[in-house]
């Protein structure tokens, strides 16, 4: 199949460089604190990632007490 576009063009499997609007970018940050910054500590995301914090930590007190005092609820 011919390829379609310019003879100039570059190939389409070269890196995308992010670009930041603050400009912020630091090529030698790593995969792990890249995610961090942008999906876990992000404003415009923070809310719900409070949210699902508050949540596992509920489930986890939940589990936590019927483990500990759930016997308490068993009629003798």
């Amino acid at each position: 199949m011919a390829r379609r576009g310019a003879a100039s063009s570059q190939p389409a499997y070269l890196p995308h460089q992010p670009h930041d609007p603050r400009g912020l970018v630091d090529p030698n940050e790593s995969a792990f604190s890249r995610f961090l910054r942008t999906e876990v500590f992000a404003p415009e995301k923070l809310p719900g990632n409070v949210s699902i914090a508050s949540a596992v930590g509920v489930f986890a007190a939940g589990i936590f007490v019927f483990r500990t005092w759930g016997d308490l609820l068993v009629p003798a």
